[in-house]
């Protein structure tokens, strides 16, 4: 097969994933401000190199997959409850309001009750972080649809089929199948819910471009040769070792885990944002020339621990135990440990409005 042809966007690539993750290490490890010299990165926001690591992700692993039941119903409810809104505060909401958020004792009714009267406060349900539609065309507020959407997955035994699917590509198309459910948001929702306990496929074994993707492997290479754009992002995770070393850069990974496909897509998505600045002479179809968000340093504590079957917790930085396993008089070995980093750049996604998921 005719391999891809590089161009300097992909140098930018790889020194954009070795800083980023540089800053990320720097934070765990405490130290303060500023963490990097790179122009753009100091002056702009951009996700983490590993998509775990951001700030939602973290939230959704520690606060949404692994507190509560962990049976598959009650662990699919909670994960696809919270990503439909993608909003923390969206989350804390419900939790304040209703208690314990289990599938067992889901009310529409109840819940939408609550999100209509925080919509009438001026309060934000959704994320910015991609475009969301609704979940029928019938008219009607856009969460009560979703939240009809989330009743009917229970009615259908969706955890089910989800947890007997026989591949991370089959787990995808069930949700694929989903109104208002498309191509990026499927890959989205089958890769949060592979972080839990209900599902358990490696994140080398399917990957889906999303748009942002694809316009930065559209910057990086001249000409795909033989290769999808699916392909290209294998080919540059399978080569990512290789990559390094060519360049001479010392990439610090996360304690041992390199990065996956997902990783590999949203650092594609991340570098044709970061090319705007670096490489203004490199145009892409979307003919986007700036970058919307700029960095501002957030001291606030970033609670890093990741899904237990990782292998990665033992490995982290000494740091106290969580307020509420301290609240609990439980033990680290009750519930997960945390490190402490200081957060503000992460954000799930490409930080701009993705209209994929209409797609």
């Amino acid at each position: 097969m005719k391999p891809p042809a590089p161009t300097v966007v992909f140098d930018s690539y790889w020194t954009f994933a070795t800083r980023r993750q540089e800053i990320f290490h720097q934070r765990v490890e405490g130290a303060p401000p500023p963490w990097t010299d790179d122009p753009v990165l100091s002056e702009f926001r951009f996700t983490n190199a590993y998509r775990a690591a951001d700030r939602v992700s973290q939230y959704l692993i520690r606060h949404v997959a692994y507190q509560g039941d962990q049976s598959a119903e009650e662990v699919v409810f909670r994960v696809l409850l919270f990503k439909l809104f993608n909003r923390i505060s969206t989350w804390e909401l419900l939790e304040s309001e209703i208690g314990e958020i289990t599938a067992a004792e889901f009310d529409v009714e109840r819940y939408d009750s609550v999100m209509t009267r925080a919509i009438g406060t001026g309060q934000r349900l959704y994320s910015a972080a991609y475009i969301m539609p609704p979940a029928s065309r019938g008219g009607g507020r856009k969460h009560s649809s979703h939240l009809q959407l989330i009743k009917g997955m229970l009615d259908a035994k969706l955890p089910d089929q989800l947890v007997g699917s026989g591949s991370m590509a089959e787990a995808f198309g069930l949700l694929r199948g989903l109104r208002g459910v498309g191509t990026f948001l499927a890959y989205q929702l089958v890769t949060d819910l592979n972080y839990t306990s209900a599902l358990d496929y490696s994140e080398m074994e399917f990957v889906m471009a999303g748009p942002g993707a694809r316009s930065g492997i559209e910057k990086c290479f001249s000409d795909l040769g033989d290769y999808s754009v699916e392909d290209v992002i294998r080919w540059t995770a399978d080569r990512q070792l290789d990559e390094m070393r060519e360049r001479e850069l010392d990439f610090i990974d996360l304690w041992g885990r390199p990065l996956q496909l997902i990783d590999c897509q949203n650092l594609f998505c991340e570098v044709d944002k970061y090319a705007r600045v670096m490489h203004p002479e490199v145009a892409s179809r979307a003919g986007r020339t700036r970058i919307k968000q700029r960095f501002q340093a957030d001291p606030s504590p970033l609670e890093v621990w990741f899904p237990p079957k990782w292998g990665l917790n033992e490995h982290l930085p000494d740091a106290p135990c969580s307020p509420a396993t301290a609240a609990s008089g439980r033990s680290d070995h009750d519930g997960p440990s945390i490190a402490h980093a200081s957060c503000g750049q992460a954000e799930l996604f490409c930080s701009e409005p993705d209209v994929s998921a209409l797609s």
